[in-house]
């Protein structure tokens, strides 16, 4: 995603390279990550921590977003993570 098999690649430049996942559904998960496997949401509040198994990230928001919240965390945390998270596709 961010390009860095390109020549022209710069690490500070809006990389434009496009990924297509297809066929999302057909994930697996092995072990216990399903019941084992955390995502935290905070809302700003005192207390606003939300924890979220991935059993319950799919049922109420899809596989896709799953494997989005995947990938978010694998990008580097600057001002282009959400520039490259705009050339994601993700099918079912």
């Amino acid at each position: 995603m961010r390009g860095k098999n390109t020549p022209a690649f710069e690490r500070y430049e809006k990389p434009t390279n496009k990924v297509k996942i297809i066929n999302a559904s057909k994930m697996t998960v092995t072990g216990r990550k399903m019941s084992d496997k955390i995502y935290l949401t905070h809302s700003g509040y005192p207390g606003g921590q939300k924890a979220r198994t991935l059993t319950q990230v799919i049922a109420k928001k899809g596989v896709d977003e799953a494997i989005r919240q995947a990938i978010y965390g694998m990008l580097p945390d600057n001002k282009l993570r959400a520039i490259m998270m705009k050339n994601l596709v993700i099918t079912e």
